[in-house]
């Protein structure tokens, strides 16, 4: 930012207190859950879940009924909400495949040149954040190739591990597992004395300093520790903030404490450790909203509440619920992709509404800078979301836009009531109205095969477009090189021979 888009902010922070919360700029919280299930909250209609906080802002806010997370796994889609853009463009295919590149142009980068506070707490799982000792999943001694932390995305603060953690003493798990216990899914919260390890994934500052301190009990308030001091920062020095927070909860391994256990100790045990990290989480958005209100910035703060994908897959049937939605994680049918999603902003949204048109986490960018009314500052660079202002300030007739979805050999189309879904890598089709068949039981595409066909050549030529946005049209190919990979179509219909197999085989052998 050059001296005078410096003092220009200067003097517009100075005056804000003079400017009503209508005209002034907002401030932005992206909330997001890890594998909550659509059906996991209690404005979801949940009879196990409690979740009064976020009912509440159901109760007051926008209630998304048909809202998408941008893939069916985790990292993918946390790459669309801080891009607006499909995350196959931004070389994130998967979890713990790729990196959001850094020639991405992401929504902290531009707020910070608005003149924003920026800070990203909780999970990142968008590249390594060391590569000088083992950490998580990708983190290790010389592994410079996916170091990727959040100072490289626009953010001035930052609370982060590379992936999952345990959701109640994040840092530890024990030493030994009792009979129902396992690494994996969870465990009993650890007692006083009771011997344990480390788990192997850390909390890293927006420096790169491994952090220590404050990191018992439950991890939805040990974040929330770090969110309330920035904005707190962020509003003594008159500035707007965005606040990116990405919560652990639900995500395996689960594990609740000891007051949240007694709330559900009618149930077994990976149900209690699984609904009571997700009341756990819920308070914590209750007392940051609380927070807001006693220090007056509640009204032109606009918080965003959804999850990065459906719950987890059916080996655990009681931990996480897509209710009458067919499938889940990893899924591209709804139940692994349409999530609980609310939004409050009480100086645009005076009564609560809800929305059943579809959204997408891609959607955030677009409205934020719309809000602003601000433009993206590279044109080329294709978006996949588009503005939801205009659902926000009442016309809930329509979201001028397609949406497309892609993961593993399978893609999703979505276009008004209806979506195609491609999978086997494009050797079948099949049709759905979600409006009249949400659950998706009927396939219709053999009774439509001009919609099917109509749908087919719109997605054909967004798969495109996507292709040459990974392939590095829009800003070169320095950092495809850098990883060595190369597009993986999920609609690449050409059989491997006998002989690709074996040499795959091979190739997997030899880098064992």
């Amino acid at each position: 930012m050059n001296k005078s888009h410096f003092l220009l902010a200067a003097a517009s922070a100075f005056i804000s207190p003079l400017i009503s919360a209508e005209n002034a700029k907002p401030n932005v919280i992206l909330i997001m859950a890890d594998d909550l299930g659509w059906a996991d909250t209690g404005f979801n209609g949940s009879k196990v879940v409690k979740t009064p906080h976020l009912d509440q802002m159901a109760a007051e806010g926008l209630q998304f009924n048909r809202f998408y997370s941008a893939s069916s796994v985790c990292s993918p889609t946390r790459a669309s909400v801080l891009t607006g853009r499909n995350p196959y463009r931004t070389g994130v295919p998967t979890a713990n495949q790729g990196f959001l590149r850094p020639e991405e142009i992401t929504l902290p980068e531009i707020l910070r040149e608005q003149g924003y506070a920026t800070g990203h707490f909780g999970k990142w799982h968008l590249g390594t954040l060391t590569h000088t000792e083992k950490d998580a999943n990708r983190g290790k001694p010389g592994n410079t190739k996916e170091f990727n932390p959040p100072k490289l995305h626009g953010y001035d603060n930052a609370f982060v591990t590379e992936s999952k953690v345990p959701t109640y003493d994040p840092m530890l798990k024990p030493a030994k597992f009792a009979k129902g216990e396992s690494s994996k899914l969870g465990w009993e919260y650890l007692k006083e004395g009771q011997e344990s390890q480390a788990y192997g994934t850390f909390y890293w500052d927006i420096e790169g300093n491994k952090v220590s301190d404050n990191l018992s009990g439950d991890d939805s308030r040990v974040i929330m520790d770090r969110v309330l001091p920035f904005i707190d920062q962020s509003l003594e020095d008159n500035k707007p903030f965005i606040s990116v927070i990405w919560f652990h909860t639900p995500h395996l391994p689960c594990v609740a404490g000891p007051k949240h256990q007694e709330m559900y100790k009618e149930h077994p045990i990976h149900l209690r450790n699984y609904a009571g990290c997700i009341t756990a989480m819920d308070e914590q958005i209750g007392r940051l909203r609380k927070h807001l209100a006693a220090k007056g910035a509640d009204q032109n703060t606009m918080i965003w509440f959804c999850s990065d994908n459906g719950p987890e897959s059916q080996e655990r049937p009681d931990n996480g619920s897509a209710g009458h939605f067919r499938g889940r994680k990893r899924d591209l049918y709804e139940g692994g992709v349409r999530v609980p999603s609310v939004m409050v902003w009480p100086a645009k949204i005076s009564q609560a509404k809800e929305v059943n048109l579809p959204c997408i986490t891609s959607d955030y960018l677009p409205t934020v800078l719309d809000a602003l009314k601000i433009s993206h500052p590279e044109p080329s660079y294709a978006l996949d979301g588009r503005s939801l202002m205009p659902i926000i300030e009442g016309d809930l007739e329509q979201r001028n836009s397609q949406i497309g979805l892609m993961y593993s050999n399978r893609i999703a189309w979505h276009k008004e009531d209806f979506k195609l879904i491609s999978y086997n890598s494009g050797q079948k089709y099949e049709l759905y109205n979600l409006v009249l068949d949400p659950s998706e039981k009927s396939d219709i595409a053999s009774q439509n095969p001009e919609l099917v066909e109509e749908l087919k050549k719109d997605m054909l030529v967004w798969h495109a477009s996507v292709k040459n946005s990974f392939d590095g049209t829009e800003y070169g190919t320095k950092s495809l090189e850098r990883l060595g990979k190369q597009w993986s179509s999920p609609l690449n219909t050409q059989p491997k021979s006998k002989k690709t197999k074996s040499k795959k085989k091979k190739s997997k052998k030899e880098k064992k």
